[in-house]
C-alpha cells in the first residue's frame, strides 16, 4: 500500500475511492474495502482509501478529551495495509476543510486532483459542512462529473449494525467478546512500559505498567483480562488489570494499566509493547485483605492460562 500525504501530483490509474475516518477498521469497513477492490479490478483500476487526520472531533470540538479512538493513525495504517489496498491518501483535517460543502469537495479534490472514476461509501457515511453529504447528495454531485457512486449496506452481528460507536460501547461496558466479534480481530493497545509503585512485586506478582502512546486511545472498562503481550517479535501470555487498585489504596482515583506477564523475569522499562485483549475475566473488586487479593490473582492466572492455551 502506497501512502500519500495530501493529493497533489498523484498518478493513479482509474481510481476507485472510498472515504471516511475508518476508526477501528472493523468488519463493516472490511466489507467496504472488499467492494472497493472488486470494483477496481472490474475496470483495471486502483483502490484508493481517503482518510482524515487528526480526527474531525479533535478539530471541531473545544473539548476533545472525551474522544476515544479504537485505532490511532499508525494502527489504522497497519490494519489497512493487511487488506491489499493500493493507495492510502491522508488528508489533514482543519477548519477550512470542515467548511467545504460536499459538492465542493467532490469537484475540487475527487475530480480535479484525483480524477476519480467510482466512489464507494458506507451506509451511514456523511461528509461536507455540517455532515450534509449523505448518499443522495453525493450521488447527485458526483454524477455531474460522471463518477459512479455505490453504497455498501451495513455489516451486522445478529441484527445489530456494526459501527465504531457500537464497538466503543461494548468495550466500555465490558462486553469484550462482542467487541472483538464486530472488529474481526482482538482489540489491542500500544504503549511504553513505565515504572509504577512496584506493589505487585511485593505480593509475588510483578506487573509492568503500560503508558499509552496516544491519550485518546480507548481503554476498555476496569477489570481483569487475559491478554497476549507482544514485545519486539516475541509474544507472551499474561493477565492485565485496569483500574484504581482499591484493595491497595482505597482512596486512589488514578487509573492504571498493569500486566503480569507469565514466567517473565526481564527488566523492560522503556520498552514498547502491544497488548492484545483476548478474554475478560472479571470486574475490578475490592478485597478485605492483601491475602484475599493474592488468592484471587492466582485464580485469575490459572484461568487465563487455560483460556489462552
Amino acid at each position: 500500500m502506497k501512502i500519500h500525504k495530501g493529493y497533489d501530483n498523484l498518478q493513479l490509474r482509474n481510481p476507485v475511492i472510498t472515504m471516511g475516518t475508518f476508526d477501528g477498521v472493523h468488519r463493516g469497513h472490511i466489507l467496504l474495502l472488499k467492494n472497493l477492490k472488486g470494483k477496481a479490478a472490474e475496470i483495471n483500476g486502483e483502490s484508493i482509501v481517503i482518510t482524515f487526520y487528526p480526527h474531525p472531533r479533535q478539530v471541531l470540538n473545544t473539548d476533545s478529551s472525551s474522544l476515544m479512538l479504537l485505532t490511532t493513525l499508525d494502527e489504522k495504517i497497519e490494519i489497512l495495509d493487511k487488506y491489499g489496498v493500493d493507495h492510502l491518501i491522508l488528508i489533514e483535517f482543519d477548519r477550512d476543510l470542515s467548511n467545504k460543502e460536499a459538492c465542493e469537495f467532490i469537484e475540487e479534490v475527487l475530480v480535479k486532483k484525483i480524477n476519480a472514476r467510482q466512489l464507494i461509501i458506507g451506509f451511514n457515511h456523511h461528509f461536507g459542512r455540517g455532515g450534509e453529504g449523505d448518499f443522495n447528495t453525493v450521488k447527485q454531485c458526483a454524477g455531474k462529473h460522471n463518477i459512479e457512486v455505490e453504497m455498501v449496506e451495513a455489516a451486522e452481528t445478529g441484527s445489530i449494525p456494526i459501527s465504531s460507536s457500537a464497538i466503543r460501547n461494548s468495550l466500555l461496558a465490558g462486553r469484550l467478546e462482542e467487541a472483538n466479534n464486530m472488529l474481526g480481530y482482538d482489540y489491542f493497545i500500544k504503549g511504553k512500559i513505565v515504572q509504577g509503585r512496584k506493589l505487585g512485586r511485593k505480593i509475588g506478582y510483578p506487573t509492568a505498567n503500560v503508558s499509552l502512546k496516544d491519550t485518546n486511545k480507548l481503554i476498555p472498562c476496569n477489570g481483569v483480562y487475559a491478554v497476549e503481550v507482544l514485545i519486539g517479535r516475541k509474544k507472551y501470555k499474561g493477565v492485565m488489570s485496569i483500574g484504581v487498585n482499591p484493595t491497595i489504596d482505597k482512596n486512589s482515583s488514578v487509573r492504571t494499566i498493569e500486566v503480569n506477564i507469565f514466567y517473565f523475569g526481564k527488566e523492560i522499562y522503556g520498552s514498547e509493547v502491544k497488548v492484545i485483549f483476548r478474554f475478560r475475566l472479571r470486574d475490578e473488586i475490592t478485597f478485605n485483605s492483601i491475602s484475599e487479593l493474592t488468592t484471587q490473582i492466582e485464580i485469575d492466572k490459572q484461568r487465563a492460562m487455560a483460556l489462552l492455551g
